[in-house]
């Protein structure tokens, strides 16, 4: 199946302690979830082809098993184990330079953009 894979340098806002998910200064797991969804949304949106449609996040299930310091290199890889029908699921995990620090697995909705946009963005009109 299809992966990809995306690189960034740990900044401090990607830390734990600036993130408010911990008080360390060390790579904050909704960062390392971030960058693998990130790149589990590019592969699902090169799978549709088509630009009036987009995927969503619907279920994210990740170990995060090793600290990693601000300034390190961390790569995410997202691998489509299956896709089905609007369903897109996948496979992903982190490293830094001395190894895996995080794996789990993602799962991803195509929607048409513009209608789920508006049913965002209306949500509370009530209100």
């Amino acid at each position: 199946m299809k992966t990809i894979t995306k690189t960034v340098i740990v900044g401090e806002e990607q830390l734990a302690c600036a993130m408010g998910s911990g008080s360390l200064r060390v790579l904050a797991t909704p960062a390392v979830v971030a960058l693998m969804e990130n790149a589990a949304a590019q592969l699902a949106d090169d799978e549709l082809g088509d630009p009036a449609l987009t995927t969503v996040g619907t279920a994210v299930s990740i170990e995060h098993i090793s600290p990693t310091p601000v300034g390190a290199v961390i790569g995410a890889e997202a691998r489509l184990v299956e896709s089905n029908g609007r369903v897109f699921r996948f496979e992903v995990r982190a490293w830094d330079t001395k190894g895996e620090i995080a794996r789990g697995s993602h799962t991803r909705v195509s929607v048409k953009a513009e209608s789920f946009q508006a049913k965002a963005d209306g949500k509370f009109d009530e209100i």
